[in-house]
């Protein structure tokens, strides 16, 4: 037996070998970690690799899945988030296979869903390399961003209504490493503003390419209402994408702050 991350036990006698991610995030993970011959289903938003929706069966979007397809693919372990599934996808989840919910908030989150995705499909060799190699890289990202001067920034996230990242996301958590300070940290998950309760100390305005497509056309928009801020688009799956994509976002969030310091 094992207990996913809103300690709801699994009972799985033997490593799966037909597994669903409703997970965009977790099919690269599940990818990189060398399983993508036990993949048979993922979403429309699976993305990474680009291969993976025309390899495998696509069972609809993280919101809206097709539970017959779920069924006709007879998997033995389904991968959700707490964050990107309702709950009621979950326990439909729950009546065709084993289902494990993860919850990811921070970095020792992400690390304790890999070692149990290396625990119940047999491969902790491959999950713990993985966690050693991201530790080893986030620790040391951590102490150069110290070094550098913290930024106040507010991250959006969607636009009618505006919406920013605040405390308890993993959104916040990649803020914070790379000495951003979040001007909204005193606010839960996603909450909803006007553009004027930003606060006067916020140096940057950061738009997500992700979950709302933020483009140059907003970046304008934000520049009449916000004369006096610096508007960036950032890749929001860099931000937000927890998982193996982890081990390239050091690299952009490196040239990020570059480009933001000048």
């Amino acid at each position: 037996m094992i207990t996913d991350q809103v300690n709801n036990p699994l009972y799985i006698a033997s490593p799966p070998k037909r597994l669903i991610s409703l997970v965009p995030s977790l099919t690269e993970l599940l990818i990189d970690l060398g399983l993508e011959d036990r993949v048979v289903g993922v979403t429309k938003f699976c993305v990474h690799p680009s291969r993976i929706r025309k390899t495998k069966s696509v069972v609809g979007g993280t919101k809206h899945v097709k539970f017959d397809n779920v069924k006709e693919l007879a998997p033995d372990l389904i991968l959700c988030n707490k964050e990107e599934n309702t709950q009621e996808i979950v326990e439909n989840c729950e009546q065709i296979a084993p289902t494990y919910v993860s919850d990811i908030v921070t970095l020792n989150d992400l690390y304790a869903l890999i070692q149990d995705l290396g625990v119940i499909c047999g491969i902790q060799e491959k999950s713990t390399a993985l966690v050693r190699k991201l530790t080893a890289l986030y620790d040391a990202f951590r102490k150069e961003s110290l070094t550098k001067p913290q930024i106040p920034v507010a991250y959006f996230i969607w636009q009618s209504p505006y919406m920013v990242a605040g405390h308890g996301t993993f959104i916040h958590q990649m803020l914070l490493l790379c000495n951003f300070k979040n001007v909204f940290e005193n606010r839960a998950r996603y909450p909803e503003i006007q553009l004027d309760e930003i606060p006067e100390e916020t140096a940057i305005i950061l738009l997500s390419s992700e979950p709302f497509p933020f483009s140059e056309k907003h970046v304008s928009r934000f520049k009449e209402s916000l004369p006096t801020k610096k508007i960036a688009i950032v890749n929001g799956e860099y931000f937000s994408w927890y998982g193996s994509r982890l081990l390239k976002a050091i690299d952009y969030f490196k040239r990020l702050r570059i480009d933001l310091d000048d």
